[in-house]
């Protein structure tokens, strides 16, 4: 943006995979974001989630702030307050969708045998996991816990905000499909967000249109790139798969991790350099140490969500006040005050849960 420019940046929020624990640390990090800049992350221009990004990501684009995530998934009930499909808001699932429910029938063999071969036919243009995924079993949890969370959020067909991209892996081409965008097929904002969770071999695909669609960090944790030429002054990133800092442990499962985490963060870097190339700058904001440690080898499991908030609010408060990051950040524009900390009064006569009115 020129200097001496009144115009508002138009920012980019881009929300990576992480399972269930990476949803968690995403909750934390953008509620200190939120409280650290006095930016409402629901307000950018653009709003990209992937797998359990794509969960927060809706959420916030639905107008759901981050500080009432907190507070929901600490257990507070907020009594009187009712969502937008007029149910009572300590109703809600607390954990974010994260109740595994079993499908009665099983899968054998390989879930997709053409992505499959797809994949194995040019294996330097797919990823790792592409090559992987089709080969393995469709999984047998259902989606529709993760469906419900969206539900909750948004009555209508597709959350409010104009450019909000769930980002999902097709099946059977191995192709990563951005729902939300105008060159994707249409889909309800619930089964979009589902099929951008469901992990290949645990999550049952997630079928649109006729077509079976999986998580879409099978083709990128980030998918950054995404929003290259977009006209955006900044996108800032937040990433739970990725991470300057190492566990370093003994353990095969350490190594592994440390590994998976390097090799999300080349790929990142490289997304990086394609939005630059249009002038855009980025922010990114990963787990450090002390995140990784609480998180743990099973990303998945819900047992420690609410210590993975607790640290992650106090690591990506650090790093947002590093002058690194907070300068980029400085001129980012000021948020409704409501979406930024708890209103006064009762829950009921608080302003209702709408997506965020972004600056001209």
């Amino acid at each position: 943006m020129p200097e001496g420019s009144s115009r508002h940046p138009r920012v980019g929020l881009v929300l990576g995979a992480g399972g269930v624990l990476g949803g968690a640390w995403l909750t934390g990090g953008l509620h200190a974001l939120a409280e650290e800049t006095g930016w409402d992350p629901g307000s950018a221009d653009h709003i990209v989630g992937t797998s359990a990004g794509s969960v927060i990501g809706c959420l916030v684009a639905a107008g759901v702030p981050p500080w009432f995530m907190v507070a929901h998934s600490a257990g507070e009930s907020f009594d009187g307050l009712t969502g937008p499909d007029g149910r009572p808001a300590s109703e809600a699932d607390r954990s974010a969708g994260a109740s595994f429910r079993f499908e009665r029938t099983l899968p054998l063999g390989p879930g997709s045998i053409r992505m499959g071969l797809t994949a194995l036919s040019n294996p330097l243009r797919h990823t790792p996991l592409q090559l992987l995924a089709g080969w393995l079993p469709a999984g047998m949890v259902s989606t529709e816990s993760l469906k419900e969370t969206v539900r909750r959020a948004v009555s209508e067909r597709w959350v409010g905000h104009p450019n909000f991209w769930a980002v999902a892996c097709d099946y059977r081409t191995g192709k990563r499909v951005p729902f939300g965008r105008v060159d994707s097929p249409t889909a309800d904002v619930a089964d979009a967000v589902a099929a951008s969770c469901a992990i290949p071999g645990f999550y049952r695909p997630v079928f649109i249109r006729g077509r079976p669609y999986v998580d879409g960090g099978v083709c990128s944790a980030s998918n950054l790139d995404l929003l290259r030429g977009s006209g955006l002054d900044l996108i800032i990133c937040l990433n739970p798969l990725s991470s300057r800092d190492r566990l370093g442990g003994l353990h095969p499962f350490d190594r592994i991790g440390d590994a998976s985490r390097a090799a999300n963060g080349r790929r990142l870097g490289h997304e990086i350099k394609k939005v630059r190339r249009y002038g855009t700058d980025v922010v990114t904001i990963q787990p450090r140490d002390e995140d990784l440690g609480v998180m743990g080898r099973n990303l998945m499991s819900p047992e420690r969500r609410q210590l993975v908030i607790e640290t992650a609010i106090r690591t990506v408060r650090e790093q947002v006040r590093h002058p690194e990051l907070g300068d980029k950040l400085a001129d980012l524009p000021q948020g409704e005050p409501h979406k930024l900390q708890r209103p006064p009064g009762p829950p009921s006569e608080w302003p209702k849960i709408r997506p965020a009115r972004r600056a001209a």
